[in-house]
């Protein structure tokens, strides 16, 4: 899936935080794969750090921009995420080299764990341990959000907007209990149309 469809960030703020790239295939799947063994309950914290403050491949605004693609997606969107930017660096060859180094060592850990799982499933102190996990999980994807929150100055819809959409997900998800198919198929469109209203000349 080619990445030309993502708007490039600002030429001059945004875009200097990220003047690095891959030297190589090898250093494409050698991160993803790095990426990927940290991403215990959640790979995407991992995946910002990663990406944008620890190699720089991507600046803020970039990363946000690939993420908001890659969850309307069919997918995981780590796994669109990694596609697209193998793609930015390497083309066809870079999109499957960061899949594989995304999906490599995580698929021989699952089998393992799957088959540990099956013998531990009743166990009280495996059972405290998975909650506690999921616990971690939503206080880091929660970090990862409030640290790229001051992207919304750049957003095309303004921060009021994306503010109120935010908590408009919110709302349905949270309190309403709607499917998220249903979020994305209703919210998705809106904010597209008011997106295409902004930047409409």
């Amino acid at each position: 899936m080619p990445c030309s469809a993502v708007p490039p960030g600002p030429p001059a703020t945004e875009s200097a935080a990220a003047p690095s790239r891959p030297a190589s295939l090898r250093e494409l799947f050698l991160s993803f794969t790095r990426l990927a063994l940290q991403g215990f309950g959640g790979v995407l914290p991992v995946a910002q750090r990663e990406l944008v403050e620890r190699s720089r491949w991507l600046s803020k605004q970039e990363f946000v921009e690939l993420l908001s693609v890659a969850q309307v997606l069919p997918g995981p969107n780590i796994v669109n995420l990694s596609l697209m930017v193998g793609d930015r660096f390497f083309g066809v060859r870079g999109a499957f080299v960061a899949l594989a180094g995304m999906m490599a060592a995580p698929l021989v850990i699952v089998l393992v764990a799957a088959a540990v799982y099956a013998e531990l499933a009743h166990h009280p102190l495996l059972s405290g341990a998975l909650r506690g996990m999921g616990s971690v999980a939503a206080g880091l994807i929660l970090a990862t959000g409030l640290k790229l929150v001051g992207t919304l100055r750049k957003a095309v819809l303004g921060r009021e907007l994306a503010w109120l959409l935010a908590a408009l997900t919110v709302l349905l998800i949270v309190v309403l209990h709607w499917p998220l198919l249903w979020v994305l198929g209703s919210l998705g469109p809106l904010g597209c149309a008011l997106a295409w209203r902004k930047l409409k000349p």
